[in-house]
């Protein structure tokens, strides 16, 4: 009886070894990451200038990822919709958020938001960034910053800006400015953007202060008058034009950014592999090139950095907010 208790114990055995080598063999090692496509949301729609931002970049970074990064647009309610989506997505690695400007000026609009956009993520870097460019109506024939501020200064509310609608940076950025200089002028908020660039063209509007991607076309065919960039550093695309800190007005610092966040929760190895393939992504000349032809820039920060960024720009807009007037909801 001993040989065949013998015999089954070294049978037995023989099973747990021939199995546990069988599942090192067969289950997927943690360096397998990536092995199938991710997935990436966007809180706005098609066609937005951010969903064409993303695109671009998502295109270069599953070439680095080594993965495809399917896009999926979930906008409205300001971007809520498509936050609350991606907070609350499963943090295994393959869902990747858009984490825009927008998540740090929405909290000061929206009280009891159905998540934290500061606890409910890991930030792991910026890609992209552009300034908001104050422009002008050519007819008033006005050509710096300080003459601006003197001729709306003169006339109390009646100059007229146009925006892309209440709460959106290009009026908060002007209400920032309001609040700097000391001017009254009026917002006019539109459904669009295009059409509050024609306007201010056309010179039912006399100023606006849009994204540079969106006013380039404009400022280059002389339709606009490009005045002062909102970022602390000139833009590339048009280095002959100021910043409005160099125009006067000081501690002027407004940028227009995106980035990638995963769910929090999400495992440092993923992390670290999503930051590595930015990094590889925001090196290639192609995708520089892409983005400066848009009137964006290619930036990176590392995840505390970018963590930091956001705090501070979550605090920037909650003061806008105030300035403006605006309650939240």
């Amino acid at each position: 009886m001993e040989g065949m208790d013998s015999i089954r114990r070294n049978a037995v055995s023989l099973c747990v070894a021939v199995f546990a080598i069988s599942a090192v063999t067969t289950a997927p090692a943690a360096n397998d990451y990536p092995s199938k496509p991710g997935r990436l949301i966007l809180p706005s729609s098609a066609g937005s200038s951010s969903d064409i931002m993303a695109r671009i970049f998502a295109q270069r970074f599953s070439e680095a990822w080594g993965q495809p990064l399917v896009v999926d647009n979930r906008a409205g309610a300001a971007g809520i919709i498509g936050t609350e989506l991606a907070a609350r997505a499963a943090p295994d690695g393959y869902t990747i958020y858009n984490y825009g400007i927008g998540q740090s000026i929405v909290p000061a609009l929206h009280k009891n938001l159905p998540y934290d956009h500061l606890r409910d993520f890991t930030l792991i870097s910026t890609f992209a960034m552009t300034p908001n460019l104050l422009t002008v109506t050519p007819s008033l024939g006005i050509a710096s910053v300080q003459e601006f501020i003197s001729a709306a200064g003169s006339h109390p509310r009646q100059f007229k800006y146009s925006s892309n609608g209440v709460g959106g940076t290009p009026h908060l950025t002007m209400e920032l400015f309001k609040a700097a200089t000391g001017i009254d002028v009026v917002h006019v908020p539109y459904k669009n953007s295009s059409q509050g660039f024609t306007d201010v063209a056309g010179g039912q509007m006399q100023a606006c202060f849009f994204t540079l991607p969106g006013l380039l076309p404009f400022v280059k065919s002389g339709r606009m008058r490009a005045l002062a960039v909102s970022s602390a550093r000139r833009a590339e695309q048009l280095p002959n034009v100021p910043t409005v800190m160099e125009s006067g007005v000081p501690d002027f610092d407004v940028t227009v950014w995106q980035g990638f966040a995963v769910p929090r929760g999400t495992p440092q190895n993923d992390v670290a592999k999503i930051y590595a393939a930015m990094m590889k992504a925001l090196a290639m000349p192609e995708l520089k090139q892409r983005f400066f032809e848009n009137g964006v820039a290619a930036v990176s920060m590392t995840p505390g950095e970018f963590t930091k960024f956001a705090n501070v720009e979550t605090a920037k807009w909650q003061r806008a907010v105030t300035i403006s007037g605006l309650k939240s909801e």
